[in-house]
């Protein structure tokens, strides 16, 4: 349900917990991402801001609009304050939204909310204005690091030659933003080593980004060949063995890998859930290695279908070199599918070899394929990869991650508090 709100809505004290003699927490989170695109970084601020609601937290949300008109609006218990926005030049689906009167916007509205914290998702233009508007009032700053250059090297259509200044340049500014926070954030233990790696001074917290275990889960106990025939059917899909990869079509990606790995195993068939600016070149490749009738690309599938697509699939296979964790691999985990994954960035600690699948090195597409055969050529393998995966993913709950952040939210605000009349 949706509730439209005016611009400039009046503060609203905050009602205290039921039975409880303290108020609510209230946050504002800042992202320059967030649905209706499609990715990763979207996907988890969505998540992490209806699960704080449902732990009884205020959520307000500053992104661009969609359409380009600013407004207020309430989903799912999540206000979203829609800033005045336009089409990015660097991806199709991502909007920006425009500087001018952000930081007078931004300033009255932290007065209004007077939020406990602020969480920032990225460190781009809302992430960054929001920030310094938030220091500038003494709220504290959280921030969580969902960023590699690599996702933006295609979409920037960089040359090649040039992309190891621009990542110096975007790390050293990526460094610059986050180091003015009060705390800091990333998914995995990789991903907060990288920022070491890359000149970040300051501690790093893995939060994981986490997951739905009631919403992705296996088949049914007693499931049959027939439930699976009619599930696969409902999506167009041949009954088959099946790999699958979920995620954004483009470069950083390597889809390419799997289609030319599918291009080696006979009997075994290819499905992309997903969009991105190298569909094209990935039918044209599927052609090209004569498996154009085993790649099927099945685009965007709606948030309330895909744990049935995890469902139609033997194993999931990701060929990506820039995945801080990989929201989408937890997700098949979740639903009891073996892994098969490029080493590296973060994609190891989702893979524990030959127990819930294996890794293979990036750029090997015959290596990947071997892998895939390993994993596919049983049933009683695939069965106990799978069931490992389950228990892997069991130790990324999105409860635990939410407890976490609230209470990130609750120390920063009380250090906030505490240096506030430590200064008087």
């Amino acid at each position: 349900m949706s509730t439209s709100f005016a611009l400039h809505q009046p503060t609203v004290p905050r009602p205290a917990h039921p039975g409880v003699g303290h108020r609510r927490t209230r946050v504002l989170i800042g992202t320059d991402t967030y649905p209706p695109d499609v990715n990763g970084a979207a996907y988890f601020t969505a998540r992490l801001a209806q699960g704080l609601v449902e732990r009884d937290v205020e959520v307000h949300l500053v992104c661009p609009s969609p359409t380009g008109r600013p407004h207020v609006v309430e989903r799912d218990g999540v206000v979203e304050h829609r800033l005045r926005s336009m089409p990015s030049l660097a991806h199709e689906s991502v909007r920006l939204a425009l500087p001018p009167g952000v930081r007078g916007h931004l300033n009255r509205l932290l007065d209004r909310l007077s939020p406990d914290a602020v969480h920032i998702q990225n460190h781009f233009l809302i992430g960054r204005m929001l920030a310094r508007a938030a220091r500038g009032q003494g709220v504290p700053v959280i921030a969580t690091n969902h960023f590699m250059p690599e996702n933006l090297f295609d979409h920037l259509r960089l040359p090649w030659s040039l992309r190891p200044y621009a990542a110096r340049l975007a790390w050293w500014d990526l460094n610059r933003v986050l180091s003015r926070v009060a705390h800091v954030t990333t998914p995995t233990p990789t991903a907060a080593g990288l920022l070491r790696v890359q000149g970040f001074a300051h501690p790093v917290e893995a939060v994981s980004c986490g997951i739905d275990l009631a919403r992705f889960r296996p088949a049914p106990e007693g499931s049959t060949p027939a439930d699976r025939r009619r599930l696969r059917a409902r999506f167009g899909l041949r009954d088959r063995t099946t790999m699958l990869f979920v995620g954004r079509l483009d470069e950083e990606k390597r889809v390419d890998e799997l289609v030319r790995a599918v291009a080696l195993i006979p009997d075994v068939q290819l499905v992309l859930v997903g969009q991105g600016a190298h569909r094209g070149r990935l039918e044209e490749l599927a052609a090209a290695e004569g498996v154009a009738d085993r790649v099927v690309f099945l685009g965007f599938v709606a948030h309330e279908d895909l744990p049935d697509a995890y469902r139609c699939a033997d194993v999931f296979t990701i060929a990506g070199i820039a995945e801080l964790q990989s929201i989408a691999t937890l997700e098949a985990m979740a639903s009891g599918l073996p892994v098969v994954a490029a080493d590296a960035m973060a994609l190891p600690h989702l893979v524990e070899e030959g127990r819930n699948g294996y890794l293979y090195e990036p750029g090997d597409p015959d290596r990947l394929a071997d892998r895939v055969r390993a994993v596919v050529a049983s049933e009683k393998t695939r069965s106990r990869m799978g069931a490992h995966s389950r228990a892997m993913a069991s130790r990324h709950r999105m409860e635990d991650s939410l407890e976490r952040f609230e209470r990130i939210y609750e120390d920063v605000s009380v250090g906030a508090l505490a240096s506030s009349s430590g200064g008087r």
